[in-house]
């Protein structure tokens, strides 16, 4: 007897092709990587060689720095210094946009530094919250600045309010030295210095536990000079504020 294949698994399969034709599925596939970037064989075998590298890389072009300002340019008196720090590009990288002044008047009793303006500033350093707070201490001291202006001298570091500063760039690019030059042209009697990363543009570490007095010297002066919380850091943490209090009446 001649046997005949399976009529039923025969439609199967050939329904199974019919599916995988319909998906789209008409060729052979295989597993094997191929070198699809390999260059088409040549009968020269020289021309399947790579070719040879270099001995040496071409060297780099070595970055141009920008030219640095000439920190002995800087004017020689406040009210040119004051000028100055509302006009020139380098100060601030080119901005000359949103810079607000300091205020007061050279040979103050005090003279306090701040890091940066505030938000809120326009015309006048401290116009906001940090501003009344400053103002606040300041009374509580004996120098309310709306009864004698001449006593206290208001600067701050940056000459505009700058969030995220890069205060470590600042120092390479001499904000310190300009922020002393500034210090010295005011001449105050004594200097408080609020924020943690203004005290290192004057020359000192941060201060540890129990130490709350320096002197800044620049040439031929020498000043007292007090580190304080960053008045910012004050207003969200009211405590602070007592310890700051107890440092001003050690240092009287």
């Amino acid at each position: 007897m001649t046997e005949t294949a399976d009529p039923g698994l025969a439609q199967e399969v050939a329904a199974a092709f019919a599916w995988w034709r319909e998906a789209g599925v008409d060729c052979a596939f295989r597993d094997d990587p191929v070198d699809w970037i390999m260059p088409p064989a040549s009968a020269d075998p020289a021309e399947k060689l790579p070719a040879p590298r270099p001995a040496r890389s071409p060297a780099a072009p070595e970055p141009v720095a920008a030219p640095a300002f000439d920190l002995a340019s800087l004017p020689q008196d406040i009210e040119g210094f004051c000028a100055w720090w509302q006009a020139e590009p380098w100060l601030d990288e080119g901005r000359v946009s949103g810079r607000v002044p300091p205020r007061g008047k050279a040979g103050a009793e005090l003279m306090v530094v701040v890091p940066e303006p505030e938000r809120e500033d326009a015309g006048r350093l401290l116009s906001g919250p940090q501003g009344r707070l400053l103002d606040a201490m300041l009374a509580a001291m004996g120098m309310a600045p709306e009864q004698v202006p001449e006593q206290v001298y208001v600067a701050s570091a940056l000459c505009r309010h700058t969030p995220m500063a890069d205060w470590t760039n600042a120092a390479a690019r001499g904000l310190g030295e300009v922020l002393r030059h500034h210090v010295a042209l005011v001449a105050p009697k004594r200097l408080i210095v609020f924020g943690s990363n203004t005290l290192p543009l004057l020359g000192h570490d941060l201060p540890n536990k129990g130490l709350f007095s320096f002197q800044l010297n620049h040439g031929d002066i020498s000043i007292p000079l007090m580190p304080a919380t960053d008045l910012g850091a004050l207003l969200a943490r009211p405590r602070a504020k007592a310890k700051v209090w107890q440092q001003w009446l050690a240092w009287n």
